[in-house]
């Protein structure tokens, strides 16, 4: 703004005085101030109260304090898992190419990240038989409350309960809760047995008003889920959706959602390209592809590159073959910064694109059956450290008498918060999931420490 005064405002949209003024005359208010209700205890008052030090100081300060974090071997899961990740997937996705690029509008200049999403989702296609997987959402909680929104918006009939399993992680659920507040949907349980869906008791909560069933294979406690068909049929014998929660490695071993009925799957695929870092995730959203207008986030398309009318030329001059090259693109976007916002399906603001690069990388280096391998190990793993635990005096693993992957629920005589406590002073982090219960995960990264585990048990067990 020529002959502005600057200093009014932002250097980059700067008002005079009067123009100022005259704004704040149009709202009732006597100073810029008096826009913002900032209680004096959060006020900065210029002064961060921070030491300054040098980089070298600030460096040796830092030390010192994560020296006082303890380090734990984790047999942690309850959705939270680690398998190892490859060195070449670090290598290839710390690229600046991927580690600068935000979100893919520009398809000229990103089609070599556009096509490794592109192949994320057929991944994903592969893996659930289902015809649509988006790139991406936040993680599961996020991806399992988007399922709901849909099934609300599908449904021919009117409905507006979402059933889940008694024993869904809490914080999914709450995750669930606060999302479907808004649009009036409930979020009601149904009973398990043995860790798997209670189908008779499912029945009996089956009404008119479901909008959708959600199951998850494997469980919150690591089983098996044996009863997906028989869920799916319920479901669809009242115009639900079933809903399922899995991860791509389970997936390539488990029975296939979409031939048990599965509408939606739903889940964290950062069970591969990442640690478990206990917060940031990846989520799995597939669904049918009669639903493909009603899904949240983004899709990458492949198409066709198409040229002007006259052919283009060659460095030799000669005319070159117009078009026929495959481009990929972004093809949906259905959040409300990109259509009209009483038409969009999802407020998700962002996506998941890196770490689902690093997830079609890790995939893509383990090939369908190093896949399956380490998913038949998963099952194998966590079936020979459960018979190890139960020889153990006072201890029962695993509780529930089904096959389990990557995690099962042990019973102890001796109560469980001090079992977890001496566990921890030891070296060893695993679950309290009840008053004589923990909960075990080993995988391929923890596994070489599974000896010490056992031998640490039969001494904080007596």
């Amino acid at each position: 703004m020529s002959g502005g005064d600057a200093s009014a405002g932002s250097p980059y949209a700067p008002h005079t005085t009067d123009e100022t003024r005259a704004m704040l005359d149009a709202v009732g208010v006597e100073s810029v101030e008096d826009l913002f209700d900032i209680p004096e205890s959060v006020r900065f008052d210029g002064e961060f109260g921070i030491e300054k030090r040098s980089e070298q100081a600030t460096r040796r300060e830092l030390q010192r304090t994560l020296g006082k974090n303890r380090s734990l071997t984790e047999f942690l899961g309850r959705g939270h898992y680690s398998h190892y990740v490859p060195s070449l997937v670090d290598h290839l996705a710390d690229r600046s190419e991927f580690l600068t690029s935000y979100t893919q509008y520009q398809p000229e200049v990103t089609q070599g990240f556009l096509q490794a999403l592109f192949e994320y989702q057929s991944m994903l296609v592969e893996l659930t038989g289902l015809e649509i997987a988006n790139a991406s959402m936040y993680d599961h909680a996020t991806a399992l409350a988007e399922a709901a929104l849909l099934a609300a918006r599908v449904r021919k009939t009117s409905g507006n309960r979402i059933l889940v399993p008694d024993i869904l992680l809490s914080e999914r659920k709450s995750v669930l809760e606060n999302y479907v507040d808004g649009p009036g949907l409930v979020v009601d349980e149904y009973a398990t047995d043995d860790a798997n869906v209670d189908v008779a008791a499912l029945e009996d909560a089956m009404d008119d008003d479901v909008a959708m069933v959600y199951a998850e294979n494997p469980t919150t406690r690591g089983t098996i889920e044996e009863n997906l068909a028989e869920i799916g049929e319920l479901a669809h014998g009242n115009d639900a959706l079933f809903c399922l929660g899995s991860d791509p490695v389970a997936l390539s071993l488990l029975q296939e959602p979409a031939s048990v009925g599965a509408d939606v799957v739903v889940g964290d695929a950062a069970t591969l390209g990442l640690p478990a870092s206990y917060g940031m995730g990846l989520g799995l959203f597939a669904t049918r592809e009669e639903f493909v207008r009603q899904v949240p986030g983004r899709l990458v398309g492949v198409s066709e590159e198409s040229v002007a009318p006259t052919a283009r030329r060659g460095e030799g001059g000669d005319a070159a073959e117009a078009g026929g090259n495959r481009a990929f693109t972004l093809t949906l976007q259905t959040r409300e910064q990109h259509i009209r916002r009483e038409r969009a399906t999802s407020n998700i603001c962002t996506n998941q694109a890196w770490v689902a690069l690093r997830t079609a990388m890790h995939v893509a280096y383990l090939g369908s059956s190093g896949l399956v391998e380490l998913a038949e190990n998963c099952v194998t793993r966590a079936r020979d450290l459960a018979e190890r635990l139960d020889d153990i005096s006072g201890v029962q693993a695993p509780v529930h008498d089904r096959h389990h992957f990557r995690e099962f629920v042990a019973h102890t005589d001796q109560p469980a918060p001090p079992i977890v406590a001496d566990l921890e002073e030891r070296g060893f982090a695993v679950h309290e999931v009840g008053e004589h219960e923990v909960q075990v995960c080993v995988t391929d990264v923890n596994e070489h420490m599974a000896d010490e585990l056992v031998t640490m048990f039969a001494e904080v067990a007596r």
